[in-house]
């Protein structure tokens, strides 16, 4: 065990707690896509939307399944948070650009703050679990 990092508490329940979040997201816009967009502003989607929605949820749903279930690998978790801190800022980014439309302005808003936090705390885990 020598020269074996010990794992951050703190960062690991905090990247826990990103993966679980994530799961719960991922549920929800995969298997409740309708209520999902709606709570988060979008408003009522077509088929094309609505499938899009369900990618990014498959999406979350997969990465923070994956994530819990690296929760005792400090470097697999590591991997896995830079992986989910790409993915929020790339999320940011997009629903920023998104919110440059009057019809899609609030939830993208949302998801500028929602993204940019989420992308943050996941930062902030993986230099504690570094």
């Amino acid at each position: 065990m020598l020269g074996k990092r010990k794992t951050d508490p703190l960062g690991r329940q905090v990247a826990l707690f990103l993966a679980v979040d994530r799961v719960a997201l991922g549920v929800g816009v995969l298997f409740a896509t309708r209520p999902a967009l709606k709570a988060m502003k979008f408003g009522e989607p077509g088929p094309a939307g609505e499938a899009l929605a369900k990618f990014g949820g498959g999406r979350d749903l997969a990465l923070g399944l994956l994530t819990l279930a690296a929760r005792y690998d400090r470097e697999a978790l590591r991997t896995l948070l830079v992986a989910g801190i790409a993915l929020d800022t790339a999320d940011a980014v997009s629903l920023g650009l998104a919110s440059r439309n009057p019809e899609t302005r609030t939830a993208g808003l949302g998801g500028v703050v929602a993204g940019s936090a989420a992308a943050l705390v996941g930062l902030w885990s993986w230099r504690r679990l570094g």
